[in-house]
């Protein structure tokens, strides 16, 4: 039998013939850089289970947005972390916050760069829930209450876009009626549509604070094993108003965002999470794997998976070693 007439290594025998028929690309553009902002003055706490985060007070935080902004990354999404807590979560969304004065003050000083903020209560809570307890349960419909003021307060400080992450039914409309009502209409809403109860947070909980203080999370976020229910979170986020939605995390759930994919036209993020950033670290700094090209490898794969906006505490490093704007 002769030899088949299709040979795929044809194409790989150089950089510039693999360049060419290359069928995913990753950019400076796709990337949010997510930070943790906390009160204080001259504060950088670097964050034990997260190599190379830290927490940061909002005069360092004004030079490391800079910093993001010169390597070409064009957002970052915003984290805070109060000085008190309440069963509320209110100071969350208290018009002088931790993240509203961030925002303010970024706005003024690095206007260049999209800023987004985070919509939950879980960092503001002295219970660590996304929602308010009642007799040992999360309530739904009064948590939007407070989802809905933290928003407006956000997008009144001068937030690029919003993005809700407590996984509350109904919250995108509620935020987009208000959001509305307030005279933020062109305010985009980019929500963590699929957001699975995962151990891959933990390292986020233990820099923001927020690990739940009794029971888990299961009854709000997704359980890991449904596909389908993702796209019916996914659905209904859409069909509610909102701009862009969310897979989170991101490698565990490469079907989840090729799924998202195949069946919706709006843009599609992901969030590698936290758990995945520090196993790429740990490895690499164990020498057991090259840290840099697990981390593009790792952002190809959420890319060729279907996701538009890849967040990632890799943001600047990957910024780093890409060539293309």
């Amino acid at each position: 039998m002769a030899f088949p007439v299709q040979r795929l290594r044809r194409l790989r025998q150089s950089e510039a013939l693999r360049r060419m028929v290359r069928e995913t690309s990753l950019s400076r553009a796709d990337l949010i850089y997510p930070i943790f902002v906390t009160e204080g003055h001259d504060r950088r706490e670097e964050i034990g289970s997260m190599p190379g985060q830290y927490r940061l007070s909002v005069d360092l935080l004004v030079k490391e947005a800079a910093e993001i902004r010169d390597l070409g990354i064009p957002a970052i999404i915003l984290f805070g972390i109060p000085d008190r807590k309440d069963e509320r979560g209110s100071s969350g969304f208290d018009p002088k916050g931790i993240v509203q004065r961030a925002v303010r003050t970024l706005k003024k000083q690095v206007p260049e760069l999209t800023v987004v903020t985070d919509v939950c209560i879980d960092e503001y809570t002295n219970h660590g829930h996304c929602g308010i307890v009642r007799d040992g349960k999360i309530v739904n419909d009064e948590t939007l209450e407070c989802l809905t003021a933290m928003a407006r307060s956000h997008a009144e400080a001068g937030a690029d876009m919003v993005a809700p992450s407590d996984m509350m039914d109904g919250r995108v409309a509620a935020i987009r009626a208000e959001l509305d009502r307030a005279g933020f209409t062109e305010l985009p809403i980019m929500v963590y549509a699929a957001k699975f109860a995962s151990c891959f947070y933990a390292p986020f909980r233990e820099a923001a604070g927020s690990s739940p203080q009794f029971g888990d999370r299961q009854s709000y976020q997704m359980d890991p094993a449904n596909g389908r229910e993702a796209m019916r979170e996914i659905a209904l986020d859409v069909e509610e108003g909102a701009d862009i939605v969310m897979v989170k995390p991101a490698l565990p759930y490469l079907d989840i965002i090729a799924m998202a994919r195949s069946r919706i036209l709006l843009p599609i993020a992901a969030y590698q999470v936290s758990g995945e950033y520090s196993m790429i670290k740990a490895a690499g700094r164990a020498g057991w794997i090259d840290e840099s090209r697990a981390m593009l490898e790792s952002l190809l794969a959420i890319k060729r998976a279907g996701a538009d906006l890849i967040l990632t505490y890799f943001a600047k490093d990957a910024a780093r070693l890409l060539h293309t704007p």
